[in-house]
């Protein structure tokens, strides 16, 4: 049993603490879930997570970022690809919470229940971090536009129902002349180009748009605010993929604590070893101080914060860097057992690779911290 202590902190209320306990006891009974065909999986996970009722606080006017934090964290102790198929659903249809008209709003009730898989295309071949520097184009034709590009490494590409895609719009250089539009699967024009494969199993693709109209009704916001609308979105759920890499760190530790307690070494417990508690006592150091950057910077979203940017940012900076060493401690205390195929250890090594990187990179998060410093003192 993981140690739940820290709901007990200021930041959370007895809501949350509900959340949790009903969270867990479906957790224990759900999960883990076959990883063979990741498609089929995620898909089934959406739709178990949407009847469960936990999919409802993923989109909407009012997104709660603690609730989203506690559900990520608890989902990715137990298996990182519910915690995947839960993420999605928020970040994929984030645009359309935050400034989608009356109409787009509509799929926000199927992607809460479960019925329609969302995906945020943003990341393309020649920028990644670099949002500015869009190719994909949406220009201007008749009552609509028409977009040509294309996307990669999109989580869900190629089993969503529908895109958030980011478009250059030409209202103005670099990132004022980007907007966002929601894009059904359905639309002609979409090009499922390559499945993507990596070391952790999860749905991602390389998107192609040829020759694709949209009507006026497919555009979120306004035309050149699609850099804001990216940014606004990433700043309500970057916290949660430290909430994630938070979720690997404390199965990694829980497990470590059990593997210590039951392991003989030299005749003794292999807790017994001081350096084996010193290496249990820095997890323990790095995954409290990691829950505490998170939860800070998800109270402060759900207090009313306009940009919590440099917050999230050091949440998630230091979450899945730290998670990292977490977990390859955990790999040396479990020895051969930790780099077994199957074994959770082996698995939580996989999983925390790509958190590093998705959704601003570590060394981006460095710049976004200390620009946001910079600023503060000029």
């Amino acid at each position: 049993m993981s140690d739940t202590q820290f709901l007990d902190w200021p930041f959370f209320e007895d809501r949350h603490r509900e959340l949790s306990a009903r969270l867990e006891t479906w957790c224990n009974a759900e999960l883990p879930r076959e990883h063979a065909d990741v498609d089929a999986t995620c898909i089934q996970l959406v739709r178990d997570l949407g009847k469960a009722g936990f999919l409802k606080g993923t989109a909407g006017e009012h997104i709660d970022v603690r609730s989203l934090c506690l559900t990520r964290e608890t989902l990715a102790r137990h298996d990182g690809l519910a915690d995947f198929a839960f993420a999605m659903q928020g970040l994929g249809t984030g645009a359309i919470s935050l400034f989608g008209s009356d109409e787009q709003k509509q799929w926000l009730d199927k992607t809460r229940r479960g019925e329609a898989l969302s995906a945020f295309a943003l990341s393309e071949p020649r920028s990644g971090s670099d949002v500015a520097q869009l190719d994909t184009t949406a220009k201007r034709e008749g009552d609509g536009y028409r977009l040509n590009g294309e996307k990669t490494w999109i989580s869900n590409g190629g089993i969503a129902d529908i895109y958030t895609v980011f478009a250059r719009t030409g209202e103005g250089p670099g990132a004022k002349g980007l907007s966002a539009f929601l894009v059904p699967a359905t639309t002609p024009g979409l090009e499922i180009l390559e499945r993507l494969e990596t070391v952790a199993p999860h749905p991602l693709a390389r998107l192609g748009f040829n020759d694709m109209f949209l009507p006026e009704s497919a555009l979120i916001g306004q035309p050149g605010q699609g850099f804001r609308i990216a940014m606004a979105v990433l700043d309500v759920f970057r916290s949660t993929v430290g909430a994630a890499a938070l979720g690997f760190a404390r199965r990694a530790l829980d497990e470590s604590l059990s593997r210590s307690r039951s392991r003989e070494l030299f005749g003794a417990s292999l807790s017994d070893l001081q350096m084996v508690q010193g290496h249990l006592a820095d997890m323990a150091l790095n995954v409290d101080a990691a829950a505490l950057l998170v939860y800070r910077a998800a109270w402060t979203k759900d207090q009313g914060a306009e940009r919590v940017t440099r917050e999230a940012a050091m949440a998630k900076l230091f979450a899945t860097d730290k998670a990292q060493e977490v977990i390859d401690q955990a790999v040396q205390l479990h020895g051969g057992d930790g780099v077994r195929k199957g074994h959770i250890i082996e698995s939580l090594y996989r999983e925390i690779r790509a958190l590093r990187i998705y959704e601003g990179a570590s060394d981006v998060q460095k710049v976004v911290i200390a620009r946001s410093l910079l600023a503060e003192v000029s």
